[in-house]
C-alpha cells in the first residue's frame, strides 16, 4: 500500500500527543510467542523498541523463551510437562532454562537491538539480586514465586539511556536458580518500577469472550470481571498467568496494562502511538 505525503503527515501528527505522554516514562514490554519465533516479526519488534527508546520512552524488555526451552529439552530427550500453563521444572530443567534464556536468547536480542542503533544491555534476575524467589509449589519443582524485586540495576541503566533486556530467572539465598514465568516477572517489574504501561505480547488478539473465536475480543475489562472469567473457566490454561499478571499490575498502580497481538507487525507502536490501539486494556 502506497501512503501519500498527507497521510504520512497525519500519522506523525497523530503520534505527537502519545510521544509526549510516554516521553521519559517507563514502558515494560513482555516479549514472547510468535513475535519471538518469527524472524520478520522479531526484526519489527526490535526496531520498534529502538524507535521508542530514541523518542525518549524508557523501554524495559522482558522476555520468555518457552519454545526454545522446549526445543532444547527435546534434544536431550526430556519431556516438557505443564500444570496451569507453568512448566514443571526439575534441577536439570532449571539448568536448561538458565542456559537458554540467559546464555542464548538474551544475548541474541541484545545484539539485534544494538545492530539497529539501540543501546541494549542484557541482564537476568540473578544480576544484582534483581529477582529473588522461592518455590511456588513443590509439585512444580524449581518454578519460582517472586519474593522481592530490586530495581536499582534497571533504573541505573535507564538513567544512562540503555534498554535493559531481562531474562526471567530468579534465585534464593541458597543460590538456587528458579524458572520465573515471564508474565509474572514483567508484572512484578512494572509494578516495582511504577511503569506508565505494561504491554504483554501474545499469540491472540487479546482477551476473548470465546477462545475459539478471535473476533470475540474484549477491548476493555475491569480486573473484577477478569477474575470472574477465570473462576468460570472461560479463561484457562496458558492464558491464566497472563491475565493474573495484568490484574496484579493494575493493582500495583501501573497506569496502562494491555494484552496485544504480537503476530501483527508493529503492534507495539500501534498500541502506544496511535488513536487506533488494539488488544485488551485492563482497568480497575
Amino acid at each position: 500500500m502506497i501512503i501519500d505525503n498527507a497521510k504520512r503527515a497525519k500519522v506523525l501528527v497523530e503520534a505527537l500527543p502519545y510521544i509526549q505522554q510516554y516521553n521519559n516514562k517507563i514502558v515494560v514490554v513482555k516479549y514472547g510467542g510468535a513475535a519471538m519465533t518469527d524472524e520478520n516479526l522479531k526484526i519489527n519488534v526490535m526496531r520498534d523498541i529502538v524507535l521508542m527508546s530514541s523518542i525518549g520512552v524508557k523501554v524495559v524488555l522482558v522476555h520468555g523463551g518457552g519454545p526454545e526451552i522446549s526445543k532444547m529439552l527435546k534434544k536431550i530427550n526430556k519431556e516438557s510437562t505443564f500444570v496451569d500453563g507453568l512448566r514443571v521444572t526439575d534441577q536439570e530443567t532449571a539448568e536448561i532454562v538458565q542456559m537458554v534464556l540467559c546464555g542464548k536468547l538474551n544475548k541474541d536480542l541484545v545484539a539485534m537491538l544494538n545492530s539497529f542503533g539501540g543501546k541494549a544491555v542484557g541482564i537476568s534476575g540473578h544480576d544484582a539480586n534483581l529477582i529473588n524467589a522461592k518455590v511456588l509449589d513443590e509439585k512444580l519443582g524449581f518454578v519460582g514465586d517472586i519474593t522481592d524485586i530490586n530495581i536499582d540495576i534497571i533504573t541505573d541503566l535507564l538513567e544512562k539511556g540503555y534498554i535493559p533486556v531481562v531474562s526471567t530467572v530468579g534465585s534464593d539465598k541458597q543460590s538456587n536458580s528458579y524458572n520465573i514465568n515471564a508474565d509474572t516477572a514483567s508484572a512484578a517489574l512494572a509494578g516495582a518500577l511504577e511503569a506508565e504501561a505494561l504491554i504483554t505480547m501474545t499469540d491472540t488478539p487479546g482477551l476473548l469472550r470465546d477462545k475459539h473465536d478471535e473476533k470475540s475480543i474484549i477491548s476493555q475489562i475491569s480486573i473484577s470481571k477478569a477474575e470472574g472469567l477465570i473462576k468460570d473457566e472461560i479463561i484457562d490454561g496458558g492464558m491464566i498467568p497472563k491475565i493474573n499478571c495484568c490484574i496484579y499490575a493494575v493493582r500495583r498502580g501501573v497506569k496502562r496494562v494491555f494484552i496485544i497481538d504480537g503476530r501483527i507487525p508493529h503492534s507495539i507502536l500501534i498500541e502506544t502511538l496511535t488513536d487506533e490501539g488494539l488488544g485488551t486494556m485492563f482497568v480497575k
